[in-house]
């Protein structure tokens, strides 16, 4: 999906580079929220030692507060609902909210919260907080990169980041897996996270 809707796409939007953006970080300060049909939360994982499986997160919700001039000042709240998870296979889906996985019945919960910002230079940020799964937080960091500051035909003020992470599943209590007859396992302990964010900023 575009960061437009097609009936948007009609419209002239007026949009900042990330070059012009970053030139005037001040005039980005206040809070957002993501916008949940311009967002995606996605994740992939290995299978089977051979290809990736990837899928997302279907609701969700998160807030950004952005301190252009002290952008150490920024912050992150996402909340999403484990009953969301979509890989694309129903069957794959049931098995990833079962008890051998994220027990959705339980922990119908994954939270982050920031507890550092970082701007590394060049549009480009670190974000580190901590992230709880199945009632375990541990630490995450995410590299993040400014994608620009638009005004959609709407007038609403925008910000885009995308960002990519990595954490080993077993320290979150996901330990499940199987054998394969010729070495390995079914599931790798490794899983991407990305991010592509669109995030609107509150009226004041």
């Amino acid at each position: 999906m575009g960061f437009f809707s097609r009936k948007e796409d009609t419209a002239t939007a007026t949009a900042a580079t990330p070059a012009e953006a970053a030139a005037d970080l001040t005039a980005l300060t206040g809070e957002y929220a993501l916008d949940p049909a311009h967002t995606t939360i996605g994740f992939a994982a290995r299978h089977a030692m051979v290809t990736n499986v990837k899928g997302s997160f279907k609701e969700f919700t998160g807030a950004l507060y952005l301190d252009g001039g002290d952008p150490s000042a920024s912050s992150a709240t996402l909340d999403v609902a484990m009953d969301s998870i979509d890989t694309g296979n129903a069957d794959r889906d049931g098995h990833l909210k079962s008890a051998d996985f994220f027990k959705t019945d339980e922990f119908p919960q994954m939270t982050f919260r920031s507890t550092k910002a970082e701007a590394l230079g060049g549009g480009e940020f670190r974000i580190t907080g901590d992230l709880t799964i199945l009632g375990t937080t541990k630490p995450l960091t995410i590299d993040l990169e400014f994608n620009g500051a638009a005004k959609d035909p709407f007038g609403n003020e925008r910000v885009g980041f995308e960002g990519k992470a990595e954490i080993l599943r077993s320290e979150w209590g996901l330990t499940w897996n199987a054998a394969l007859e010729t070495g390995g396992v079914l599931v790798s302990d490794k899983i991407k996270l990305t991010f592509d964010i669109s995030a609107v900023k509150s009226a004041v």
